[in-house]
């Protein structure tokens, strides 16, 4: 009878794929065989009744083709799972943690807290650790926050942790790197990650199911809730609604919540008032842009990691021409060292040029210095001669320096040109007007904002 549920479990797997296999199948256990009756239990009635509905009729028929006499298959809602249940094959047993256990009461003497079920917390990436960030200055402060919330979770003034920035700077990241830390820290925390849309998808299925009450107790039994990409929750009223009493609950229990967003609370048009004040009502921490010197760094860290040398002008060159974010600079590199690694090939500059083609005509700096100088005057309503000009008052000036930092960020041309074509300044102006920028960005979050948003509208 093992035998043939494992096949089945295996069949199951093969047909639905993995990710629909962890979320929805991986729970059920055989009770056993009752005359011509199958029994398969599933620890909630939410998880039984979607089996009964979108798999019921596969169960029947893969029983019957194991065994004849089975006609029926009845789904019920069971204990946890007994020890002698034997493993699908190639599916290694489920560790029993805070991430992947079904929520039920477990007692080893003792009575222990309820642990959040398998299918609200999504896979962590072992690859996103505390000891994998690169830290810089675009991003130390909000590493510093994720570091703290990660030793002493619900600390006064660090609950919620709020992270934001855009596509790609480490935010999810970081969130793994906090899940990760707490997992295996003291203590027996329930820690449940998931994105905003899969918060909405549950909350929706529950309505459906008329299981709300066990959605809200599934949640608020966890020690730990992370929601990554809360902006996807902007216009959904329901969901919004159903999060913040959540929020509410958790918060009031002492229990941590860490968020990210691609913008701050105050900036998140679209959520109710009430959200967004709780939203930043604790720790709100920014990743900017990334600079040169972060880029770099990712980079021959990736590389070492990967125990590839990877020369030095080679990084440069790839810092210098791929600034979007940190997710396309790393895929970059990974193809760059898969294609020697293919050929047998040293990883050279000619070469990632040829590798690379199509990226790097992506990145190519189509921006002009003189749209720079326009976009820019009009960003602070300045006119556009006064970027050439000699006038030194702090409403030109600054702009000015602005003008410099994204010519040398959105350009190939040199610091020489570029000062030639602010009035023919010298280059240790420019240099000057760069170095200043950085530390008004590190400085001040809506300075850096304003900066960021320039850069983007420049280059879209």
């Amino acid at each position: 009878m093992g035998e043939a549920w494992a096949r089945i479990r295996g069949r199951l797997r093969e047909e639905v794929g993995e990710a629909e296999y962890r979320t929805w199948l991986r729970q059920m256990t055989l009770a056993g065989i009752d005359g011509d009756e199958a029994v398969v239990v599933l620890p909630t009635r939410f998880l039984r009744d979607w089996v009964r509905s979108h798999y019921g009729d596969r169960l029947r028929a893969l029983w019957q083709q194991e065994n004849a006499a089975v006609r029926r298959v009845d789904v019920r809602v069971g204990a946890e799972r007994p020890t002698a249940e034997p493993a699908t094959p190639g599916e290694a047993a489920p560790r029993r943690d805070a991430l992947t256990e079904p929520l039920a009461a477990r007692s080893n003497g003792a009575a222990r807290a309820q642990e959040p079920r398998g299918d609200w917390s999504a896979p962590l990436d072992p690859r996103f650790t505390f000891d994998t960030f690169v830290v810089g200055k675009p991003n130390e402060f909000a590493h510093a926050c994720a570091r703290r919330v990660a030793e002493k979770p619900a600390s006064p003034g660090f609950n919620p942790l709020f992270l934001y920035g855009g596509v790609g700077l480490g935010k999810t990241h970081l969130m793994h790197a906090i899940a990760w830390a707490i997992r295996g820290g003291e203590g027996q925390r329930n820690v449940a990650y998931m994105s905003a849309e899969k918060f909405m998808y549950r909350f929706i299925a529950a309505l459906r199911s008329q299981s709300t009450m066990e959605f809200k107790e599934s949640l608020r039994s966890v020690d730990v809730l992370m929601v990554d990409d809360l902006q996807f929750l902007i216009g959904k009223d329901n969901t919004q609604e159903e999060f913040f009493h959540t929020f509410n609950a958790l918060v009031d229990a002492g229990k941590q919540i860490v968020v990210s967003a691609d913008k701050s609370p105050s900036d998140l048009n679209g959520l109710e008032d009430r959200l967004r004040t709780r939203l930043g009502c604790g720790m709100v921490a920014d990743i900017h842009a990334t600079t040169y010197e972060l880029r770099l760094s990712i980079l021959q860290a990736k590389a070492t990691a990967a125990a590839v040398e990877v020369p030095k002008g080679v990084n440069e060159f790839l810092a210098h021409k791929i600034t979007s974010n940190v997710r396309e600079l790393e895929g970059a590199l990974n193809r760059l060292i898969a294609h020697a690694n293919l050929f047998g090939r040293a990883v050279t500059l000619d070469g990632a040029q040829e590798v690379l083609h199509d990226i790097l005509r992506a990145h190519d700096r189509r921006v002009t210095i003189e749209e720079i100088q326009r976009k820019v005057a009009e960003h602070y309503n300045i006119r556009l001669t006064d970027m050439s000009s000699a006038r030194r008052a702090r409403a030109v000036a600054r702009p000015r320096q602005v003008a410099m930092y994204l010519a040398k960020q959105l350009t190939s041309r040199s610091l020489p040109e570029i000062g030639r074509r602010f009035g023919n300044r010298d280059h240790t102006t420019v240099m000057h007007a760069v170095s200043r920028i950085n530390e008004l960005m590190q400085a001040d979050s809506a300075f850096a904002e304003d900066v960021e948003l320039l850069r983007r509208m420049l280059e879209n």
